[in-house]
């Protein structure tokens, strides 16, 4: 699969190689719906386009560690994986093309509830992300920094199923690591009325378990907050195989680039897709063909 992308790509930029128009690039992305799903459909169009192929295959995926076990499996090419799962995995094979887009930790209450610290969530329903994604792993670790692991009802609900169960206070709380603002939040917080918990106590705490988190704002502005509040900010980054052909990575990255304002369109979290900050992939390499492709905007 992978040889025949870069012969695509050989036949694109060279003229060598036959017509390979057939080929399919395989892309890791998300649950259905989500920012990393709407990401994927647009980065295929443009990939299909630039690279005069046929249209990448999109994978529904549970998140971040599902995507990472299939690029090491040589299931998909390309992966959409949060930076702290990215730090967590400590095997060789991965490396990055960019640093995408950010997201913001959400930990979402009812306007009307009385809970306002996290510490008050022990003994409390707390939707903690769907099985094996990137927002239960991020939840793990706010549960350990906060002292709160195995004291908390925790339940294993991705955002669509979450606010609802919220809304009908079937649960108490909802971790949600996502962009800013995230829609379906917005919708919730003009019809049920909902808050975000400030969780400036804790980012010491969770700074200490990975290099990759960083203490943000959350603006009044954002979700029409009766005050700002600090959370925690995670880096996304678009990973491959550290297999992959130079030429093939590089022309990737040159597309991804390319199709800023397709993305944009598709998520509105493309608007932090940036060459300057794309390269900060740390604790993943750069790929050296999107390195070439970086140090190529300088020459």
């Amino acid at each position: 699969m992978l040889a025949a992308v870069i012969a695509v790509v050989c036949a694109l930029v060279t003229g060598c190689g036959p017509d390979l128009s057939g080929t399919k690039v395989r892309i890791a992305a998300g649950l259905n719906g989500g920012v990393y799903d709407k990401l994927a459909e647009a980065l295929a169009d443009a990939w299909a386009a630039q690279l005069d192929t046929e249209r990448p295959e999109i994978q529904e995926t549970h998140g971040s560690p599902d995507n990472v076990d299939r690029v090491r499996a040589g299931k998909a090419d390309v992966a959409f994986v949060a930076a702290d799962v990215a730090a967590a995995d400590k095997s060789a094979g991965l490396a990055a093309l960019a640093r995408v887009h950010d997201d913001y930790l959400h930990v979402i209450v009812r306007a009307d509830s009385s809970i306002k610290s996290f510490a008050q969530l022990r003994g409390r329903k707390v939707a903690i992300g769907s099985p094996d994604s990137g927002v239960e792993f991020l939840s793990k670790q706010l549960l350990k920094a906060s002292g709160l692991t195995g004291a908390i009802d925790r339940r294993n609900l991705g955002l669509p199923e979450a606010l609802p169960a919220l809304e009908n206070r079937q649960i108490d709380a909802v971790i949600w690591s996502g962009g800013l603002p995230t829609p379906s939040i917005t919708e919730k917080v003009h019809t049920v009325g909902l808050r975000l918990l400030d969780i400036t106590d804790l980012a010491d705490a969770l700074r200490a378990t990975s290099p990759v988190y960083r203490t943000a704002t959350i603006p009044v502005t954002a979700y029409n907050l009766p005050s700002p509040v600090t959370t925690l900010v995670l880096p996304n980054f678009l990973v491959v195989p550290t297999s992959m052909r130079d030429d093939v990575a590089e022309a990737l990255v040159r597309g991804l680039f390319d199709a800023r304002d397709q993305l944009v369109k598709a998520a509105g979290a493309a608007l932090s897709i940036d060459v300057h900050p794309a390269i900060e992939t740390a604790p993943l390499p750069l790929h050296p063909g999107a390195l070439r492709y970086f140090r190529s905007l300088k020459d």
